[in-house]
């Protein structure tokens, strides 16, 4: 059996999973303001010790970075002169987030061209003088880029170690080739995120861990990535960037365990809002390009999905207008059937007899069909705006607040599963080990193709996979026409089921 939990804005949410697939129990209790105290109250709702696995997808790392809270200053390494001077790193941050993590930058010789040749050679020495910068300052975390990375990480593993030597085992590192794609200044800006949140990282999975033991539940744990794939607590102590955006990832991969469906679009309405994303065999369409996080300009994998404030904890105005304002996890306080004094989404899923929670009572003055009809409309508007043809598109609703809807104008195919209300615990729960490629390749098309998808495959099972499980499941090729040599970027996903005995060893 495994454990799904998937930590939101307003609720944490449980699944525990059978061996035949089956979900056995399942599990909402509010989130805590630690978050950890919402995973604990899961666990014990749902009673389960004897378990294989437990999955967790979390907010806790993004929501730090967009509050600019609990983020560890940064040294910036950047190897690439002469070249790249005049945009040194974070040059294109908010100044409230600059602010919160520079903590010193240094531009160092290095990097490489598309193909592998040296810009210039690094220099030790250099290298050696930035380590003793970094130890006056006291910092305890260095990002590390370079030009072109993804094609040769060699100069960023030589400072890493260079760096390491000098500073000892106390220092993270964060590497821009295991983080990012290509493209420098996204690639570094992901980089410095994830080094500014590697101490949280180790604190919330310690956390986490200690949740585990006081349920008495002794299990591997892994924390949800936004591929929707798995990493183990060592990678996410690495990575914690990686998790960025796992709850939408979580909701589509469930929904499409609990419909059947590979191919549709997915409406998860939460507590704070309503998350659209398009499923394309079974995995979340990946945004194209860059993604802004926290205003933060990063190329790392994120889900392709659109956010309106509408949830079930969202606030309804008198003209019948609901969000983007919501109560959050304070909706058992707030609410009117629970006894407060605030009108939002879910008192009116109560008046309209779409849900049965709290009391109805409190709610008997409070006419719903306006605000309902106009959450429905914008929802729908959400849908289409994400489609990319006008073929029919099944629509599957899942989230604690999709009672909110019964229908959605222009869509004739909308499903609501079992176990909707906690989809995105299911997906966590079921969650694969992936492996993902993405670099510039030269030579004919056949073998770099191959060579790609080998590559892949064999990351994936490095990270955990059976052997035999793997399948790509995604290949992107743009040929890279200005560049000569028959350049061509190509990026490849593969995914295989866990091999918890792989794991255990």
């Amino acid at each position: 059996m495994r454990i799904g939990i998937d930590v939101g804005g307003t609720n944490t949410d449980a699944a525990l999973i059978g061996d035949d697939g089956q979900v056995l129990a399942t599990v909402k209790s509010p989130t805590t303001a630690d978050v950890t105290g919402g995973v604990a109250a899961a666990l014990a709702g749902l009673g389960a010790t004897r378990v294989s696995a437990v999955m967790i997808g979390t907010t806790h790392f993004v929501n730090a970075l967009v509050e600019a809270a609990r983020l560890e200053p940064v040294a910036a390494v950047r190897l690439g002169l002469p070249a790249t001077a005049a945009l040194p790193p974070l040059v294109d941050w908010p100044d409230r987030l600059r602010q919160a993590v520079e903590g010193t930058v240094h531009l160092c010789r290095g990097g490489c061209e598309y193909d592998g040749a040296p810009i210039s050679e690094p220099d030790p020495d250099e290298l050696r003088e930035v380590a003793a910068d970094i130890r006056r300052r006291g910092l305890r975390t260095v990002a590390i880029s370079s030009v072109f990375s993804p094609v040769s990480d060699a100069h960023e593993r030589l400072a890493a170690e260079i760096l390491a030597a000098e500073l000892g085992p106390d220092v993270h590192l964060s590497l821009s080739c295991e983080i990012g794609r290509v493209g420098l200044l996204a690639r570094e800006n992901a980089t410095i995120v994830n080094a500014a949140l590697r101490p949280l990282a180790g604190r919330t999975v310690a956390a986490f861990s200690e949740a585990l033991r006081v349920a008495g539940i002794d299990a591997p744990l892994f924390l949800s990535q936004n591929d929707g794939t798995l990493m183990d607590v060592d990678q996410a102590r690495r990575y914690p960037v990686a998790t960025f955006a796992s709850g939408p990832t979580n909701s589509m991969r469930g929904a499409a365990y609990l419909s059947g469906l590979t191919d549709c679009a997915v409406v998860d309405i939460g507590g704070t809002t309503s998350d659209v994303g398009i499923l394309v065999g079974g995995f979340p369409r990946e945004a194209a390009g860059e993604a802004l996080v926290a205003e933060v300009r990063t190329n790392f994998r994120i889900p392709d999905v659109l956010s309106i404030g509408i949830g079930g904890g969202s606030l309804v105005a008198e003209d019948g207008t609901t969000g983007p304002r919501s109560v959050g996890y304070r909706l058992t306080e707030e609410a009117l059937v629970f006894g407060g004094g605030t009108l939002t989404a879910t008192d009116l899923a109560v008046a309209a007899g779409l849900a049965d929670i709290g009391d109805r009572a409190k709610v008997a003055h409070v006419d719903p069909q306006r605000a309902l009809k106009l959450i429905a409309e914008r929802v729908s508007e959400a849908v289409d705006r994400m489609r990319t043809s006008s073929a029919p598109l099944p629509v599957v609703l899942v989230g604690g607040g999709s009672v909110l809807i019964e229908e959605l104008p222009g869509f004739d195919d909308v499903r609501r599963p079992a176990h909707f209300e906690v989809a995105n615990a299911v997906g966590a729960a079921i969650a694969q080990v992936g492996g993902e490629v993405d670099r510039v390749f030269s030579g004919p098309r056949e073998r770099i193709l191959e060579e790609a998808k080998s590559e892949a495959i064999i990351r994936a099972e490095r990270g955990g996979a059976r052997a035999g499980s793997v399948r790509i499941v995604d290949v992107e090729e743009l040929p890279l026409a200005y560049l000569p040599g028959d350049a061509t970027r190509i990026r490849v996903k593969a995914v295989g089921d866990l091999d918890l005995e792989k794991i255990d060893a």
